[in-house]
């Protein structure tokens, strides 16, 4: 345990685990093992304690026994005495309630208790009944807005009080009228001509109460859209600006922010790398996994792409661990095509490590990491991962499970093929000639050229292929770009400005979708973000489709 780890969370186990004398370790896939799976998902905020320990019934002997106690002696009773007694007839229930639900049950049990111990007293019955009843109406009536004030408020509000004057003045005014001293607006429905509505003129003093009453109350608005909010008070109030402000108060409504689902494209405009100057410049790795375990242990498959020249590299192996990645790396790639400028991966603990980090300074390559939860940073391996998968479905022996067979010649089939972006196949841009396959013919001559001719052939060829690669990927980036960015929303955040982080980690239908702590940007790279957690302080680098900003009324 002297080992370097820079992951945070395996750091923690290690010195967790230290106080044991631990022989093995055995993974066990989480079907089987359903205890350690569930507390991994638990989530730690919700309450311990399962069990609501207040609830109990008496029996008629334990009924008996208070009743024939002293009257300054009842309240002295508790529930300890009574179990200690030798009285043996005592009968206990214990209700398991819902960890979420906790709180309300927890009311509902002090409500209940109270009816049990005061059930021979009417008047404390009716009491516990009127409370339970108060409580159940204070969640659905908070009185945000009392329209009896508005007479009050339309008679101190000025722009109001100027329109009346003009009402007396000029006949001519017909969008105002005042009925009761009370000044209207005239509406006229655009769908029915014939339909005209007269709406309370609301003061300016009365708005934000009345947003609240028809957005934050259960019963009245139930945190509802822009539209049924604005069709709700059209018919019965009126001020200037007033979609406006409806869509404004819903847009900075907290809980809004953080529970309702996306149903417009996610932010952020799709920014295409550039193509690198040659082959094996860039590359990209990731692993594909887990697959069935074939008879040669194999369940992963490292695969490793070219940004320039799409060619692929596909390495089977028995697991993900950081030394099997630097071996295969070190082995299958670098000694046989030579070491990159820089490869861009994923942040997995199988890439981000101490092991990795040393090869990195040892060799001499830039490591880039891409953003987390943002795998369209590595698009161009992702979508080779999705692609050869569904080819080894097709190919493998489902009996056996020998996809690992089959791996290679994937790949080779891949690499011979033409490629939609570069239209060239990755064996032409690497080696500067097609791959000669099976289908071919076999050559009844053979033409023998001077070493030095077929090398200035070969240059020739490689520039011409390039050159028109690199046209080729700019031009299929640009039209994947207009085909992204169409109708999407690409917001560009300041410094100081919060924002709620997506939620990532397993949760059920009714949680939120975005985290309720708001975090503050205190770095600018479009369209990447550092965000800092106004709590804790951490500050992480997050996508901007992974942020919703936090508008302030």
């Amino acid at each position: 345990m002297k080992k370097t780890i820079k992951n945070a969370r395996v750091n923690r186990i290690t010195h967790l685990i230290q106080e044991y004398n631990i022989d093995k370790v055995v993974h066990i896939r989480g079907q089987y093992n359903c205890l350690p799976d569930y507390l991994s998902r638990y989530s730690k905020e919700q309450f311990d304690d399962l069990f609501d320990i207040e609830y109990g019934l008496a029996s008629k002997t334990l009924s008996t026994l208070s009743s024939s106690a002293p009257n300054n002696d009842t309240n002295n009773i508790t529930s300890d005495s009574l179990v200690s007694s030798t009285n043996p007839k005592l009968l206990a229930a214990m209700t398991l309630r819902p960890r979420k639900n906790r709180l309300y049950y927890a009311e509902e049990s002090i409500s209940r208790d109270s009816d049990i111990h005061n059930h021979h007293d009417s008047t404390d019955t009716s009491n516990s009944t009127f409370n339970r009843k108060s409580k159940v109406t204070s969640k659905f009536s908070q009185n945000y807005f009392d329209v009896a004030k508005l007479q009050f408020e339309q008679d101190r509000d000025p722009k109001i009080q100027n329109i009346i004057k003009k009402l007396s003045t000029t006949s001519n005014h017909s969008s105002f009228i005042l009925e009761d001293s009370k000044l209207y607006k005239v509406i006229s429905h655009q769908n029915n001509s014939n339909r005209i509505i007269k709406a309370l003129y609301l003061p300016s003093s009365m708005i934000n109460s009345l947003l609240k009453a028809c957005h934050d109350d259960p019963l009245t608005g139930a945190h509802f859209s822009t539209d049924r909010m604005y069709y709700k008070i059209r018919s019965h109030f009126w001020w200037p600006r007033m979609k406006i402000d409806i869509q404004c108060y819903v847009k900075s409504c907290s809980l809004c922010t953080q529970f309702n689902i996306d149903r417009a494209k996610r932010y952020g405009h799709l920014h295409s790398i550039p193509p690198p100057e040659g082959p094996f410049s860039l590359v990209g790795i990731d692993f594909c996994g887990p697959l069935p375990r074939t008879p040669r242990e194999n369940q992963y498959v490292l695969v490793i792409t070219d940004y320039f020249t799409r060619y692929i590299t596909a390495i089977a192996l028995p697991n993900c661990t950081a030394e099997t990645t630097a071996r295969a790396l070190f082995d299958d790639f670098f000694c046989k095509f030579g070491i990159p400028s820089a490869i861009l991966s994923d942040r997995g603990t199988h890439f981000l490590n101490t092991l990795m980090e040393n090869i990195k300074n040892l060799i001499g390559y830039n490591h880039i990491y891409s953003t987390p939860y943002h795998p369209q940073t590595n698009g161009v391996v992702e979508r080779f991962n999705a692609t050869f998968v569904a080819q080894i479905s097709k190919l493998q022996n489902t009996q056996h499970n020998n996809w690992d067979e089959y791996l290679q010649a994937v790949v080779f089939a891949y690499n011979t093929g033409v490629h939609k972006s570069t239209k060239f196949s990755p064996y032409e841009l690497l080696y500067g000639c097609a791959a000669r396959l099976p289908i071919h013919s076999r050559s009844q001559h053979f033409t023998f050229l001077k070493p030095n001719d077929y090398f200035e052939q070969l240059k020739k060829t490689l520039r011409v292929f390039h050159q028109a690669s690199r046209e080729n990927i700019l031009l299929q980036q640009q039209a994947n770009q207009e085909y992204y960015n169409k109708n999407r929303l690409d917001p560009q955040l300041k410094l100081g400005d919060k924002v709620l982080r997506r939620i990532y980690i397993s949760k059920g239908k009714l949680d939120p979708k975005f985290s309720p702590i708001p975090n503050i940007v205190v770095e600018l790279h479009h369209p990447m973000y550092v965000v800092e957690d106004e709590y804790t302080g951490i500050r992480s680098q997050v996508h901007i489709s992974d942020l919703r900003p936090l508008i302030s009324t």
